[in-house]
C-alpha cells in the first residue's frame, strides 16, 4: 500500500456563504510535490430511499440550482451539528415527503468527488413510514412520486432522473430487498 503524502501547506483561497476552497501542497513518498485544490471538511449528508411498501419507493421532484431544472431524486440533506444522522434523515423525510419511518438504517457511505471535496453522503433506507408532517425550508411544496421498483428501467431511462448517489442509492437498495424480507411484514416473537 503506498505510503500518505505529506501535507506540507493548506490555504484558504475562496469562501462563500456555503464553501470554502483550500490549496493544499503535497509531497509525495517518491519527492514529487503538487498542489491541489479542495472543498474540505464540511458534515455529512444523508440521501433517503423512502419505500411505501416492498414495490415502491417514494421520489420527490425539486429544483436543482445547479442543474437550473426539475430534477427526480431522493430526499437529502445536510446532518446539523450535534444531529445524529439517523434523526437527521428522519427529520429529512418528515420534511419534504410528509412521512416519518421506524425502520431506518444506513446501508453505504458513499464519497461524491474524493479528488476535490472532503464529502460523504451517507444512504439511508427507510421502511414501514407513517405520516407525520414537519415544516422544511423548502421555497415551495415538494412534489412527492411514488414510484414502482419494477419500473427501475423507465426510471434510469428519465433526463430528469440522472444523480449518481440516487442511481447507486436506488441500485443497493434493490439489493437488499432480495436478499431480505420487508421489517413491517416480519413477525416478532
Amino acid at each position: 500500500m503506498a505510503q500518505t503524502p505529506k501535507i506540507l501547506g493548506r490555504r484558504l483561497i475562496a469562501q462563500s456563504r456555503l464553501f470554502r476552497v483550500e490549496e493544499i501542497e503535497l509531497e509525495f513518498a517518491n519527492g514529487a510535490r503538487r498542489r491541489y485544490e479542495r472543498i474540505p471538511g464540511g458534515r455529512d449528508s444523508v440521501l433517503i430511499v423512502p419505500l411505501l411498501d416492498p414495490e415502491t419507493a417514494l421520489l420527490i421532484r425539486e429544483y436543482g440550482a445547479g442543474s437550473e431544472r426539475y430534477e427526480l431524486g431522493f430526499p437529502k440533506g445536510v446532518v446539523e451539528p450535534g444531529e445524529e444522522p439517523l434523526v437527521a434523515a428522519n427529520r429529512e423525510l418528515q420534511e419534504e415527503i410528509g412521512y416519518g419511518a421506524r425502520c431506518l438504517r444506513i446501508i453505504a457511505r458513499l464519497s461524491l468527488v474524493p479528488g476535490y471535496i472532503q464529502h460523504r453522503s451517507l444512504i439511508v433506507l427507510a421502511q414501514d413510514l407513517y405520516p407525520s408532517r414537519l415544516p422544511g425550508d423548502e421555497p415551495e411544496p415538494i412534489e412527492v412520486v411514488p414510484w414502482p421498483l419494477r419500473e427501475l428501467d423507465a426510471l434510469l431511462q428519465r433526463d430528469d432522473f440522472d444523480e449518481a448517489r440516487a442511481i447507486a442509492a436506488l441500485f443497493l437498495v434493490q439489493r437488499i430487498l432480495k436478499q431480505e424480507p420487508d421489517p413491517s411484514t416480519a413477525e416478532t416473537a
